[in-house]
């Protein structure tokens, strides 16, 4: 009998003993520090942060570690042991050479972080490092692995380079130098949804995130004291945001909000209909389609989160689980997100008693999330890899989600 894949989560203790031991037999010294931040999970509410809509994610316990110490000249110098890599990997870059589009790499998030946290005046040395990460966060999974190595590097920067700013200052300035690594030194369009998450999360607590407003607020979210689990299925179907699919549809809608803006509105004042008509989208266009299947999702998505927000508040876990199946649907159908492995998870967890699920992040690849009460949590793994094993897709891999702390020193 085939046997079910658990992702592998190490205590803090480990992940420390882990890379400091990396950083000492690469560098040949001890690092000045360790620093942590986790990935995520988004409940509800994908493709609306970059659209002023509102999310719903909380911080995992899984967490990317970075020792870091000074260097008195402009190199970067990284060495990783991520989920899947048996042997480290290595590189160097010289801070002088990271910009725009450079480089586009694995390495970009870590260097371009620096280099943008460089141009915001965030860093009172501005020098380089040298780096060792070891992570818990499933890469590729759209668990935001990403944001989590972006973070933990910014906040050793901090200490590390010295900081401009005060602690809770220096947040904001570190989710916007975060995001300007990941759009533009890597490519990789966000929104900033994961990196406010990894940043302020809280234990027990989910972060309801109105990017209207720039704001957020705390909302509790226990679901073990309700016999509940929120179970997390990596499909291992490859998650890449910068092959244009991510960034196409952004496009679209960032032109759209642009048209609402010049009319002092957003999405949550108009219906589909009357988007359509500001943008001159009639029937008989060709991209009517398109654009209705768009802003629709948008527009519905943010009204979904709204009203999980509040079954969340009132222990309503069938309508929140509802939430979810019509939030997956519209991603499937309308903003055309999701792949057959994806949905061949969530009918799969579905179909095994789940009171709801559906895809998590961004989409073409990586995870689905289930709720699901806890004695059905090893029944409904087993279910999903059946029901991918049947279709010949990958060996999915699982995780229970609980909300965590954000980002943080370890030593």
């Amino acid at each position: 009998m085939a046997t079910t894949h658990w992702a592998k989560t190490r205590t803090e203790k480990e992940l420390i003993d882990d890379v400091t031991a990396l950083f000492a037999s690469t560098y040949d010294e001890k690092a000045a520090g360790v620093w942590a931040a986790p990935g995520r999970v988004n409940l509800i509410g994908d493709h609306v942060d970059y659209a002023e809509g509102i999310c719903l994610p909380f911080a995992l316990e899984q967490l990317t570690v970075v020792a870091a110490a000074g260097r008195n000249d402009n190199t970067v110098n990284i060495v990783s042991l991520l989920p899947g890599e048996e042997e480290p990997q290595r590189t160097s870059i010289d801070l002088e050479e990271v910009g725009k589009g450079n480089p586009r790499s694995w390495a970009g998030y870590v260097v371009g972080v620096i280099w943008a946290l460089n141009k915001a005046n965030a860093l009172v040395c501005k020098t380089g490092m040298d780096i060792a990460i070891v992570s818990d966060v499933p890469v590729g999974s759209g668990l935001s692995s990403s944001a989590a190595l972006e973070c933990s590097t910014a906040l050793a920067a901090a200490d590390v380079k010295g900081a401009s700013f005060r602690q809770m200052a220096m947040y904001p300035v570190i989710v916007e130098a975060t995001m300007r690594a990941e759009n533009d030194v890597v490519g990789a369009s966000t929104g900033g949804l994961d990196q406010r998450t990894s940043l302020y999360g809280k234990k027990n607590q989910a972060l309801e995130i109105d990017f209207l407003y720039d704001e957020f607020r705390y909302v509790p979210c226990n679901f073990e004291e309700h016999g509940l689990a929120l179970l997390v299925a990596d499909t291992n179907a490859p998650h890449k945001l910068i092959d244009g699919q991510y960034g196409s549809r952004r496009g679209l809608i960032d032109g759209v909000t642009e048209v609402l803006r010049k009319k002092d509105g957003t999405y949550r004042d108009f219906t589909v209909e009357q988007v359509l008509e500001m943008l001159g989208k009639a029937p008989e266009c060709s991209d009517y389609d398109v654009y209705l299947r768009r802003v629709r999702h948008i527009i519905s998505e943010t009204r979904r989160t709204k009203n999980a927000v509040s079954a969340l508040h009132d222990g309503d876990f069938a309508k929140f689980g509802s939430l979810m199946v019509e939030s997956h649907v519209s991603l499937r159908d309308d903003y055309e997100v999701v792949t057959p492995e994806l949905d061949s998870a969530v009918n799969a967890a579905l179909s095994a008693g789940a009171l709801g699920a559906r895809m998590t992040g961004g989409g073409f690849g990586g995870s689905i999330i289930a709720l699901v009460r806890q004695e059905d949590v090893e029944a409904t793994a087993a279910s999903i890899r059946e029901a991918s094993h049947t279709r010949g897709f990958a060996e999915p891999s699982f995780l229970t989600a609980k909300p965590s702390r954000g980002a943080r020193r370890l030593s």
